[in-house]
């Protein structure tokens, strides 16, 4: 019987090859891809604890791998784990600066987390490390989209209006309520 972390399997695995990086790291073979799944809610929480805990020991057996520490940080985003995530992708990068993923994992986490400015200059950073046209695609496609949110405003809105009003109105109230509370109990 496999497990699941044995069964994925996909043309896009076929594509890894034992790559040698500046730091003299090397990506093992036979592992995904930075692609994991598109959807959280098509990946059962404990096969996802279940490829967690496969990375963590692949990360323990191969610390300077930025491939590893890359699907790493997103299985940890699948489990809705931010600051590990966080942590790995950033790790990535430390290990790699020239690793297009981690940029732009790292990226994309700052983009649904909604820190828009800083996913804009991480996703700029990324699409700079693009070695193909299909890594420079994905960068160009989030960053359209960072943009159009920023543009539509789902930044923090501002504070215009006066709460003066609102402030008088629950000051009398409160007054109100004291002095009937004191006059029942007296």
């Amino acid at each position: 019987m496999t497990t699941a972390i044995e069964r994925i399997e996909s043309p896009l695995e076929k594509l890894v090859v034992a790559k040698s990086y500046p730091s003299g790291a090397v990506a093992p073979r036979g592992l995904p891809l930075p692609v994991l799944w598109r959807d959280p809610h098509t990946v059962s929480p404990t096969q996802l604890a279940a490829y967690i805990s496969h990375l963590e020991r692949a990360v323990a057996e191969q610390p300077r791998s930025p491939d590893l520490r890359t699907c790493l940080g997103m299985a940890y985003a699948m489990n809705l784990d931010v600051y590990k995530s966080m942590d790995a992708f950033e790790i990535a990068r430390d290990i790699d600066q020239t690793h297009f993923w981690s940029q732009m994992k790292y990226s994309e986490l700052l983009y649904r987390l909604r820190t828009l400015p800083k996913a804009e200059v991480e996703t700029l950073r990324a699409m700079e490390l693009a070695n193909n046209g299909a890594e420079l695609m994905v960068g160009r496609r989030q960053l359209q989209e960072i943009r159009r949110l920023i543009r539509e405003g789902t930044q923090k809105p501002a504070w215009t209006k006066s709460l003066r009003a609102p402030t008088v109105g629950l000051i009398m109230m409160s007054l109100i309520l004291f002095t009937a509370f004191v006059m029942l109990k007296g």
